[in-house]
């Protein structure tokens, strides 16, 4: 009896190894000819953005080293989650991917019945990260962070701060910054980053907390006063624009960032894969002058890696959310 349990048990391993192994030819195979076709990369801001500029630079480099070509499609609304719904809902065959940012986390939290969870999509790597910046009306008296501040704290609820879009990244930051430094102002929310802008730079608004690469040339071009950064290191773009933590406010340290993503279920083989390949277009030093140039700075991750910090933001930013009051939209 023990004997034919020992064959049996053998038997079994070797079935193991043999099934193992099959898989493992099965996922090079797979990595050997993917792609055969047209992939496609939803990105869920309108055409023209800092965002959009960069999945066209990572398509037409992926086109190339694939020998397919690789699409950019534009699909709008409701912060970023319309898109990544349908990336969502795509087959996972690494065929459809999405270009996304903080908001892709922040969705799943801020909105009550969100077309998607944070289980529907799987990380595939970060691409660049960039700081959120306050900038002002150049003709706003509070001329440098420190001076923000003081205004801020001297006028409880009269700086008037755009956002954004209410219980995005920049309200967080601001949030961050708000308990940090005791005060209160009179949050005035947008659908976009663009107009917030906009009404910022007519003195509609006194500031606004923007993604850098949204305002590089507003600011370099004088129609908006850069005061800070959130991040705590600071921008290579603007070397002279202080960060908030070393400003007195070390708790401030926000980073946006952007990267890919597909749907849950595809082939590691395959997110490997987009991850190798896309990793080296984006440390090539012709097209890190150009993303540089946008604002952003490079600073990919493994896969592994990208699920994890995706796993820690949604903890973060929830806690800041519930912290803030900010209430699901």
């Amino acid at each position: 009896m023990s004997s034919s349990l020992s064959f049996k048990n053998i038997r079994n391993v070797w079935l193991l190894v043999i099934l193992l192994a099959g898989c493992s030819g099965y996922s090079a195979a797979q990595t050997d000819v993917y792609p055969q076709r047209a992939v496609r990369i939803v990105v869920p801001v309108s055409a023209g953005g800092s965002t959009d500029k960069i999945a066209r630079l990572i398509a037409e480099k992926l086109s190339s080293t694939w020998g397919q070509t690789v699409v950019v499609e534009n699909i709008t609304g409701a912060g970023g989650a319309i898109g990544a719904a349908q990336v969502s809902r795509a087959k996972p065959d690494g065929y459809t991917l999405v270009l996304h940012s903080d908001a892709i986390v922040l969705n799943t939290i801020l909105i009550k019945n969100p077309p998607y969870t944070a289980e529907d999509l799987t990380g595939v790597m970060r691409l660049v990260v960039n700081p959120q910046v306050l900038v002002s009306n150049p003709e706003f008296q509070a001329k440098t962070f420190k001076d923000y501040v003081e205004f801020a704290k001297a006028n409880p609820g009269k700086l008037t701060l755009a956002l954004p879009t209410s219980g995005g990244i920049a309200h967080i930051a601001h949030e961050v910054l708000a308990n940090a430094a005791d005060i209160k102002v009179n949050y005035i929310p947008y659908k976009g980053g663009a107009p917030a802008a906009l009404d910022t730079m007519a003195g509609h608004v006194n500031a606004t907390v923007i993604t850098l690469a949204a305002v590089t040339e507003q600011i370099k071009a004088g129609k908006l006063r850069a005061l800070a950064v959130t991040t705590n290191y600071r921008s290579p773009v603007f070397p002279d624009v202080p960060t908030m933590a070393e400003s007195g406010y070390p708790a401030v340290n926000i980073e946006s960032w952007q990267g890919i993503l597909a749907p849950k279920g595809t082939p590691v083989a395959i997110l490997e894969k987009i991850n190798k390949d896309i990793t080296e277009i984006v440390r090539d030093p012709a097209n890190i002058k150009q993303i540089e140039a946008l604002g952003f700075s490079v600073s990919t991750n493994t896969v592994p890696e990208m699920q994890i910090m995706l796993r820690d933001l949604r903890k973060k930013y929830a806690e800041t959310i519930m912290q803030a009051g900010i209430v699901q939209q």
